[in-house]
């Protein structure tokens, strides 16, 4: 049935186009096929898309808007996006939005890390191994990499329950066998590692000591 009268309300707008029945057809065509409607306020369109990252599980791409916002030309769309981060950031406050893993994230801002860092360490939490830790040190600024590689970096043995951990954390992923004899698995960091870590790219890794102290506070 809701088809058929949507059916019927579009055939009305095409029927008689300058008439106000046949806009108010249109409008209602619009409506029902769902998206954002054209042309709408760029303060409207940055309010949305604020609201978006703020509720976003992972870093929202900047290609996902235009799904949301399908009726806006893509150059405006993204110039409006890089106009509302710069405007919130420019806000005094605890949070900022940042490029992580190739999208746009709400995150705190650095200069309050030491307070939230205290915090955190009020809550009950399973932090990683030191066999963990290091095993996740060698394959972030390392990979692709074998387990073999792995323990001769360290210079002890890593164990495949070391490795099952970082999976099951979702921090390290196999990447494919590696072309060789016996053909070990190799392993990498994954996305959700950028994600957990704050880092838009793998380029963006701090050096080794600070990243130890970094995993050391946030696993």
């Amino acid at each position: 049935m809701e088809n058929s009268e949507n059916q019927d309300a579009a055939q009305a707008a095409q029927a008689a186009p300058d008439t106000p029945a046949a806009q108010d057809a249109g409008d209602a065509v619009q409506d029902a096929g769902g998206g954002a409607p054209r042309d709408m306020a760029a303060g409207d369109v940055q309010a949305i898309m604020q609201a978006v990252i703020y509720v976003a599980d992972e870093p929202v791409r900047t290609s996902q808007f235009r799904d949301v916002f399908p009726g806006e030309d893509p150059k405006a769309l993204e110039r409006m996006l890089r106009e509302m981060v710069e405007d919130f950031n420019r806000r005094p406050g605890g949070m900022q939005i940042r490029e992580v893993a190739g999208g746009w994230r709400m995150t705190t801002r650095p200069e309050h890390h030491e307070h939230i860092r205290a915090y955190l360490k009020t809550r009950p939490n399973a932090k990683l191994s030191l066999a963990a830790l290091e095993t996740l040190a060698v394959i972030a600024y390392k990979q692709p990499v074998t387990l073999a590689e792995i323990s001769a970096i360290r210079g002890k043995k890593s164990s495949d329950a070391v490795i099952r951990t970082l999976m099951d954390k979702h921090l390290v992923a196999m990447l494919g066998c590696k072309q060789v004899v016996g053909k070990p698995r190799l392993y990498g960091t994954s996305k959700e590692f950028l994600i957990h870590f704050g880092l838009n790219s793998l380029a963006d890794l701090p050096t080794l000591e600070e990243f130890a102290q970094l995993v050391n506070e946030q696993s």
